[in-house]
This record gives C-alpha cells, structure tokens and sequence, in this order.
C-alpha cells in the first residue's frame, strides 16, 4: 500500500465516523454556511497580488513535522496581506491539521482553500459550513465521474474548484465545474518531487482554466519560470512553514519576489 492509498483508507473511516457525529442537517445549520463565499480565481487574477496560495501546514508523512508551534492566526493573517490565498490542511493524522484550523484562519477576508483529500459529497458540505470558499479535488483518488459530481456539488454550495492533476493521464479529470487546474509537482504516491511536472503539463491544460503550480516551489527564479510558461498561482507551504517564523519567511519571500518581477 502506497502513501496516497493509506491516507484514502484511513479517511473513509474518519468520514464515517465523523457522518455518526455530526449530520448533514447539523453543518447546514451552522453560521458559516449561509456565508457569501469569496473567489479564489478573482484573487489569483488580480495583479496586485503575489499569485501564491500560502499554505498552513504542520507536518507531512515525507517531511514529518515541519511545524507544530506557530499559531494559525498569526501566520495566516501575515499570508493574508499579499497572497492570493491561503490554504488550510484540515487532515489530522498525516499533516496534523484540523477543522479547527481552518476556521480560526477564517479572520481573514481572503480566499480560504480546504486542503483535503476529499472521497465523500459530505466533506464538501462540511467545507462550506467551516468557512472555506474552495475545496481541493485529488484527480489520483478520484474517477472522473466523482470529480464532476463532487465540483457540481461544490458549485451548488457557492464553493469553487480547484482539481490537482499529477500526469497527463489525469488531464481527462479536467471538466466545466472545475475553476482552477493545479498541477502538483509531488507525486502523491511516492512524494518524490519535481517541476518538471509542471513545464511538461502546462501546455495540456485547456486555456479556459487557470492554472497553478503546487509542491517544491522554494526559490523566486521558479516562480518567475512558472509564470513566464504559463501559470497563474503558486501553492507554497513548506518553504514557509519551515522557519522558526513563518510570517516573516513570507514577508521576506515576497519581497524579494517583488524585486525580481519589477
């Protein structure tokens, strides 16, 4: 069993249980469900922004911890200032994250993305009731059939899309609901990374979609490459993450980031 199959078991148990705890009627009921959510693709198209999604994580089953200190508000809120938006892992058992997690971050007046691995039409509904204005499908997890009933679904409720593709088998995930194509550099299977993935998939992505670049983006020069081929938006969290103080290790990464695309 491979890392991503191992995650997939242990979710559909964590779904199951969490459906006996608190039902579909109990989210709908909560305050943040009827709330106007905010557009990720709107916030990645505005030029005044850095296109990086900033991304609050505290371990992961490669690196294991990264970070179990740093306070969500504080790093979030530092995001918030410059990025596009800002991407929660709500998963506990392999990256330490949590509902909770993404609902403090909520503070913030950007776009929010639910970083899950999302095998159930309930975790969408849950999504929308914790405050998230996107949610992330995982072509390698799903059939192209889930992937369009899980991002009508999504549409329903107010949320938009974003679908992480890995190789260009996946590319036949790509479909009307989906708002943004994310093209993930690690491989989920083995979680070896490389950019290359994303230069070799750039031009196979539909030119009605936007399109980001996620994992192993640690240097300015990549992102100024990425952008130059293409693409509109950077997934970033380890490289911040990382350092004793995340908010400061942003500031500085994009001001430097600043600088190079003057």
């Amino acid at each position: 069993m491979n890392i991503l199959e191992e995650i997939i078991a242990n979710k559909k148990i964590e779904v199951q249980s969490k459906k006996v705890n608190t039902s579909i009627a109990d989210l709908e009921i909560m305050n943040m469900f009827k709330r106007k959510t905010i557009s990720l693709s709107s916030f990645l198209a505005d030029k005044s922004r850095t296109g990086i999604i900033a991304e609050f994580k505290r371990k992961s089953p490669s690196k294991g911890i990264i970070n179990n200190s740093a306070s969500v508000i504080d790093v979030t809120t530092a995001y918030a200032a410059t990025a596009s938006g800002i991407s929660v892992l709500t998963d506990e058992k392999f990256f330490g994250g949590s509902i909770d997690d993404l609902q403090q971050a909520r503070v913030n007046t950007i776009p929010i993305l639910r970083k899950e691995f999302i095998i159930d039409a309930y975790q969408i509904i849950e999504a929308k009731a914790i405050g998230a204005d996107a949610i992330l499908l995982i072509a390698a997890c799903l059939s192209h059939q889930q992937v369009q009933q899980f991002a009508s679904l999504a549409k329903q409720l107010g949320l938009e899309v974003l679908l992480e593709i890995h190789n260009e088998d996946e590319l036949g995930h790509i479909c009307d609901e989906v708002d943004i194509v994310g093209v993930n550099n690690r491989n989920l299977k083995t979680f070896e990374v490389s950019i290359e993935n994303s230069l070799n998939l750039i031009n196979k992505i539909p030119t009605n979609k936007l399109a980001i670049a996620e994992s192993g983006i640690s240097n300015i020069d990549t992102i100024v490459t990425l952008r130059n081929v293409g693409f509109s938006g950077f997934l970033i969290g380890e490289n911040f993450m990382k350092e004793l103080n995340p908010a400061i290790a942003f500031a500085n990464f994009v001001t430097q980031l600043k600088t190079k695309l003057v």
